[in-house]
């Protein structure tokens, strides 16, 4: 009876943190190569939950439960002895409910993070895209990150290498870092351009190996496949920009949409 009350910290409480015992089952899930849904659903967990616990702590590969346990517990002290007042603030003012935000903000990064993004660039820019101006100053950034400056700096050098974002004076001529609504636009086009070239690639393959050979074969048909890819997306990505600059509850200028936004039989 004692242990049980002395282990009652470690019981998992619907949407409360992990335990320690999870993040136990967690690293043995990895060990074993199972996927993350079916370590969520062996602790009873969201797969959310498991795949941003995973990235945050080392990846797949690096994962280990008791350091993240006591990551975890740092990162809540800091959050507790250090939590910037005007974030507060701000969460009170719109309304919004703090906890559900932050939280939302490591999801989102998780995604960037799966996409290939490094994890402090994950971070800035999940930072500065779920603020209403979609800017912020580096001492914001730090603030609300809990990073150092030079972090920051790092992260935001690659992301204007990247166009993820851009810089400008603000009326106190400080610099802000700004999430253009065009930075996806951008980037899948980028990632258009950049299919093209391995389809030049390819195909310069073909001359290499002889045509009619298996392998150059395989090269036309990569070529064949990543060209269409690329067309399609560069298309779609033209035809559905305005999107990026439509108002909430209505269309890019403002108005009233009375279309439906752009689909298949639109394209």
């Amino acid at each position: 009876m004692l242990a049980a009350l002395g282990n009652i910290e470690e019981v998992a409480m619907p949407g409360g943190r992990l335990t320690q015992q999870e993040r136990q089952q967690i690293a043995l899930g990895l060990a074993d190569g199972l996927p993350y849904a079916e370590i969520a659903r062996r602790i009873d967990r969201p797969t959310s939950t498991v795949t941003r616990e995973v990235m945050r702590n080392g990846g797949p590969a690096g994962y280990r439960a008791d350091l993240a346990h006591r990551a975890t517990e740092r990162r809540t002290q800091r959050r507790r002895q250090a939590a910037p007042r005007d974030a507060q603030a701000s969460a009170r003012a719109d309304g919004r409910d703090a906890e559900a935000v932050r939280a939302y903000e490591e999801s989102f990064a998780t995604v960037l993070i799966q996409s290939g993004m490094p994890k402090m660039m994950a971070r800035v820019q999940a930072s500065i895209s779920l603020t209403d101006e979609g800017s912020l100053t580096a001492a914001e950034l730090a603030r609300r990150l809990q990073v150092s400056p030079a972090s920051i700096s790092k992260a935001i050098a690659f992301l204007e290498g990247q166009g993820f974002v851009r810089r400008e004076r603000d009326e106190r001529r400080r610099e802000r870092y700004v999430v253009d609504d065009d930075i996806w636009y951008e980037s899948t086009m980028a990632s258009a351009r950049a299919l093209l070239q391995i389809v030049e690639t390819a195909r310069q393959g073909v001359e290499v190996l002889g045509r009619g050979t298996p392998a150059a074969a395989r090269l036309e048909n990569i070529a064949r496949f990543l060209d269409f890819v690329s067309e399609s997306n560069a298309r779609a990505a033209e035809q559905a920009r305005e999107v990026l600059h439509m108002k909430p509850g209505g269309s890019s200028d403002g108005t009233a949409a009375d279309t439906a936004e752009p689909g298949p039989e639109r394209a």
